[in-house]
């Protein structure tokens, strides 16, 4: 079946219905909307963000059948699968590493679908045929590589068959099979000195006389709006890190129809908070951030809260950040993360074909051991 491929560099240029047909019925971030925001704001683009997009699109007969947000990269920050150390191997060999291709959801560390296909047409198809494309991109750009951060297992297993290097990372997931409706069944499955530590802490938050809430950032006022800014800002100082995303993309949340809010007030003012994306039956957090540091409101308001909210609105996966073992006493397991790597150049690609394999050895080893610190009563049971 014959296929024409497209490259635009803006969202904009894409009916958002045509793309929003592509996308995981679970999944709030490659929908056209939090993409486009990303766009809009600034937050990405050729403004010196680091990332110009150069998404392809997939058509059959002017129709749109599959799409893959690509990204032009001068650096590898925001992405959270982590590769400076293949671009300085890569610079001592005398190879260019930058500009790079990624195709991933900026500054998000959630996992899903990279590669967007239509139910109606054959998905490994679809998949093939967007990869092919990009690596023609790949060498049109003279870029070094090609990235594809947080895909699914299919995607990685489809572009291992086209030379990609299957990667695996981790991070620390809550997932259960549907038997979880209320914080008090997710408690009751947990260890009795598990059980009493999240009851404690939960006592602790809300012995501060605080308002807490988990509301739709539509129905936020400008205030709070601007607050989860404040926030956002106030953790990126605390790390030394760089604030990627601009005051223009906190305003654009209220148009996301997914996009919530943990908060906590002190009458008028909120001093701590953080952002949500719940669609189908996930649930993601992101960008926490507090005015004052008060005991255990992170806790309530990054996992208790959420994870009371989300369970009464049948949610069975939540994904509340990227890395932190401290999560795993509070119910958040290992899970794994999938990632696949091409290169241009034969020997890179060699390089780091052998890296990942050597490194998923440690990565399940890793998971394995730290699985075994489960709160929940039986090692076998998960929530």
């Amino acid at each position: 079946m014959a296929y024409d491929v497209e490259i635009t560099p803006s969202l904009a240029n894409v009916d958002a219905r045509a793309w929003d047909a592509l996308a995981e019925p679970d999944n709030p971030f490659t929908e056209h909307g939090f993409l486009s925001l990303l766009e809009q704001s600034r937050s990405v683009g050729p403004h010196d963000t680091g990332w110009l997009p150069c998404h392809v699109l997939l058509k059959r007969r002017g129709e749109l059948v599959g799409a893959m947000p690509l990204y032009l990269k001068h650096h590898s920050y925001g992405e959270f699968i982590f590769d400076f150390g293949w671009a300085q191997a890569a610079m001592q060999a005398g190879l260019a590493y930058y500009p790079k291709l990624v195709s991933a959801v900026p500054l998000t560390p959630a996992g899903g679908r990279r590669l967007l296909s239509h139910p109606a047409f054959t998905r490994a198809e679809i998949v093939r045929e967007l990869l092919a494309a990009a690596q023609v991109v790949t060498r049109e750009l003279r870029a070094s590589s090609l990235h594809v951060l947080f895909c699914s297992e299919e995607e990685r297993a489809l572009a291992s068959e086209l030379g990609f290097a299957a990667r695996l990372s981790q991070q620390f997931h809550l997932d259960h099979q549907g038997e979880l409706h209320t914080f008090q069944d997710f408690a009751d499955a947990l260890r009795n000195a598990s059980r009493k530590q999240v009851r404690k802490e939960r006592a602790r938050a809300h012995a501060l006389g605080l308002d807490l809430s988990m509301r739709k950032v539509s129905d936020l006022s400008a205030s709070d709006v601007e607050a989860l800014w404040d926030f956002y800002n106030t953790t990126i100082d605390n790390h030394g890190s760089e604030a990627y995303l601009t005051r223009a993309f906190f305003h654009g949340l209220p148009e996301n129809p997914h996009a919530y809010a943990a908060l906590a007030h002190d009458g008028d003012e909120a001093v701590a908070g953080a952002l949500f994306f719940h669609k189908g039956k996930h649930l993601y957090g992101r960008y926490w951030g507090a005015r004052r540091e008060l005991p255990m409101l992170h806790f309530e308001l990054c996992y208790y809260l959420p994870l009371a909210w989300g369970l009464t609105r049948g949610v069975t996966h939540f994904e509340a950040g990227a890395q932190g073992e401290h999560k795993i006493k509070r119910g958040y397991l290992p899970s794994p993360c999938y990632s696949a790597h091409w290169a241009v150049h034969p020997g890179l690609q060699r390089a780091i074909a052998e890296f990942v394999v050597r490194e998923e050895a440690y990565v399940r080893q890793q998971m394995e051991v730290l699985a075994e610190s489960t709160p929940f009563k039986r090692h076998d049971q998960e929530p």
